[in-house]
């Protein structure tokens, strides 16, 4: 995060009967463990949708096929004790590996070389309000569909 830039980010649902694949989270300040979705920032002159074949390609070596537009989410946010504000483009794609659906956890790396962890979670898992699924508004858009 940039303090006081906004950060146009790209992140994709990969869905498998009620389950989701997403990134595990740490925010040490508030001591609470999160969720995301795989994907990250559009560079300039990318499209949003090509952010998301890029980064997960990056991220996990995978292949994404069949992306296809959602909507965008305003996300601001505290991470770490900073203020964050990011514009999320929201897509759901396709893995060309079927395997990847039927494999519990997966490694990854983000660009500044940080490791994760990407596991599969049912919905239901986010419901209690207690386990947070950001961005903001995602899971209400999920549950809707």
């Amino acid at each position: 995060m940039k303090p006081g830039k906004i950060r146009p980010i790209a992140i994709c649902v990969f869905q498998k009967d009620d389950r989701i694949l997403v990134a595990e989270g740490y925010d040490r300040v508030k001591q609470q463990r999160f969720y995301r979705p795989l994907g990250g920032t559009i560079e300039f002159g990318e499209s949003s949708s090509h952010t998301i074949i890029r980064e997960l390609q990056e991220e996990i070596g995978a292949k994404v096929i069949n992306t296809r537009y959602l909507t965008t989410l305003e996300n601001i946010f505290t991470y770490q004790g900073e203020l964050g504000h990011e514009i999320v483009l929201i897509f759901s794609g396709e893995f060309a590996d079927k395997s990847i659906y039927e494999t519990p956890q997966l490694e990854g790396c983000e660009d500044n070389g940080e490791a994760f962890i990407a596991v599969w979670k049912s919905l239901a898992d986010f419901s209690d309000g207690q386990t947070p699924l950001y961005p903001t508004g995602l899971l209400e858009l999920l549950n809707d569909k």
